[in-house]
């Protein structure tokens, strides 16, 4: 008689890793237009400055997102370590959204 481990039934990542990115680059580019729709451009800012913001914060969220598919191992042990799972997740998405919409926004309206 054999015994089976339970967690070699259960698929670790409910997603795949593309998802996960393109949930966190939304979530970036969602933002970045919040602060984008209503400013008015300065004429000593280059022509094309929304460019930078609209690209690198979405890239730099999409990489929040990657370290959330990361945490799924830890989050599939359940307990106080899915719980510290969810909340590096949830705080190192926000620093990684922080430095992207600081470098997207650097020499324009972050000065």
């Amino acid at each position: 008689m054999t015994q089976k481990n339970d967690i070699q039934n259960h698929p670790i990542h409910t997603a795949s890793v593309g998802k996960r990115m393109l949930q966190g680059a939304t979530i970036g580019l969602a933002l970045i237009f919040f602060f984008l729709f209503g400013a008015e451009s300065d004429p000593s800012w280059p022509k094309l400055w929304m460019v930078k913001p609209l690209l690198l914060v979405p890239a730099a969220s999409a990489l929040g997102g990657l370290f959330y598919y990361n945490m799924d191992h830890l989050r599939s042990l359940g307990g106080w370590r899915a719980a510290v799972a969810n909340i590096l997740s949830v705080l190192v998405f926000i620093l990684v959204l922080w430095l992207g919409i600081v470098l997207g926004l650097n020499g324009t309206m972050w000065d």
